[in-house]
């Protein structure tokens, strides 16, 4: 890439959609119960660049979530860079998964990932319905603004 995109924007840290979504799922695996993969998931949102208190607000607000959640992109030599919050820590760390996912991949791999991986990993399954509903939101919001 030859412009650096830094802060608040996640970075990929992994090749690909691909290479994301199965790190995350072997991540996931090393617990053995859904209490120690939550804590982790709080960790990863910990993680997060932190996120411009300006943009707290309305027009970034993703609707379909029960907790406050932001969303803002960025596009830099034809990748899309998110940068996200909440207000609750086990939904910054599903915000923080989502964007470790689709953060910096072009508008057309995005467009291409189903979020179907969200239950492929159990996490729909083992969140509340309101915070299942809300990371497929979460989900449906970035994919929105790719195809914008």
């Amino acid at each position: 890439m030859s412009g650096a995109v830094s802060a608040p924007w996640v970075q990929p840290v992994d090749g690909s959609v691909e290479e994301a979504i199965a790190a995350i799922s072997d991540e996931l695996a090393m617990f053995d119960d859904w209490m120690d993969r939550y804590e982790y998931i709080i960790e990863m949102g910990r993680g997060l660049p932190a996120f411009p208190t300006e943009w707290q607000n309305d027009a970034h607000r993703v609707p379909g979530c029960q907790s406050q959640v932001w969303l803002e992109a960025h596009e830099s030599d034809g990748a899309l860079f998110f940068a996200g919050a909440s207000d609750a820590a086990i939904v910054s760390g599903l915000v923080a998964l989502l964007l470790r996912v689709y953060s910096g991949r072009s508008k057309q791999e995005i467009e291409a990932t189903d979020p179907k991986f969200l239950h492929e990993l159990g996490l729909v399954k083992a969140l509340s319905t309101n915070r299942g509903n809300g990371v497929e939101a979460m989900a449906q919001a970035i994919r929105a603004r790719a195809r914008a």
